[in-house]
């Protein structure tokens, strides 16, 4: 991204340009994009094209100012990432379901990333990283995570572990639930482009038989989420549900509490639409 586009993705984000791409940097931008950028999946329903290239997923995000999936956000913040020095490399991962079973390979993207202060130490618990970085995986860490690091790291989301998994994965946990699985060889965008393909057009994905657009609330304490017509609010797990009758009341909660101007509802399109 060139410098005009940068400082846009930083407005849109309400973040400052960082004097260094330090870990304190790291924390902050991943936890203002949670705020600011929606997890969202409404281009599924909309009939939206998907393009996993740097300048659609960055149109889409700070112009048009909506959100994504996985690998729109994660895609779009590694290019921020990159343009501010960090150190950025794409990681698949394969979500990890209730009963132990792999989601499709390519099913998610992560982010590894170095800071400068990487420089300082090789130790992880001195905080300087490298880094898991996630603002596309819905409700998370709010903070990245130190990747090196094998003992509980304690977040507002929960108590997240990182251990060795089979043949040089690693398995993220959550509270104790495994969350989903890293291969950690260096991937690039186009790598997952049949993972995109697949979760926004197969029966069995959980993107296409469902709206969701949900993002953190602006002091953290809360998670908002629209699903269809359905705003919910969840406090330390504890949700409250306020329905919304009527077209014109769930546009305006697209705008009011996502910033996403439509002029259409969406409706869940099932594959054979």
């Amino acid at each position: 991204m060139d410098l005009e586009l940068t400082d846009a993705y930083l407005r849109r984000i309400g973040a400052a340009r960082p004097a260094e791409p330090d870990a304190e940097a790291l924390r902050d931008l991943q936890l203002r994009h949670l705020r600011s950028v929606p997890f969202e999946n409404l281009s599924i329903h909309l009939g939206e094209d998907i393009v996993l290239t740097e300048k659609p997923l960055i149109d889409k995000i700070v112009t048009a100012r909506r959100g994504g999936f996985c690998y729109e956000m994660n895609g779009a913040f590694a290019a921020l990432l990159s343009s501010l020095g960090f150190g950025v490399t794409l990681i698949q991962a394969r979500v990890i379901g209730p009963e132990g079973e792999l989601g499709i390979p390519y099913d998610h993207l992560v982010l590894r990333v170095e800071t400068s202060d990487r420089v300082a130490s090789a130790s992880a618990s001195s905080g300087t990283g490298p880094w898991l970085a996630d603002v596309g995986f819905g409700d998370h860490s709010h903070h990245p995570l130190a990747l090196d690091e094998r003992g509980d790291q304690r977040d507002p989301r929960g108590t997240f572990r990182i251990v060795e998994g089979p043949d040089g994965d690693l398995d993220v946990f959550r509270d104790g639930t495994p969350q989903y699985r890293l291969d950690m060889r260096p991937r690039v965008l186009a790598d997952f482009t049949a993972g995109s393909w697949w979760h926004r057009t197969s029966p069995a994905s959980h993107f296409t038989r469902s709206l969701v657009c949900s993002r953190l609330a602006d002091d953290g304490s809360a998670r908002l989420t629209l699903s269809g017509r359905r705003l919910v609010t969840t406090v330390d797990g504890e949700r409250t549900e306020q329905p919304l009758a009527t077209d014109a009341e769930v546009l305006a909660a697209y705008r009011d509490h996502f910033g996403i101007a439509l002029d259409r509802v969406p409706v869940v399109r099932t594959p054979a639409d």
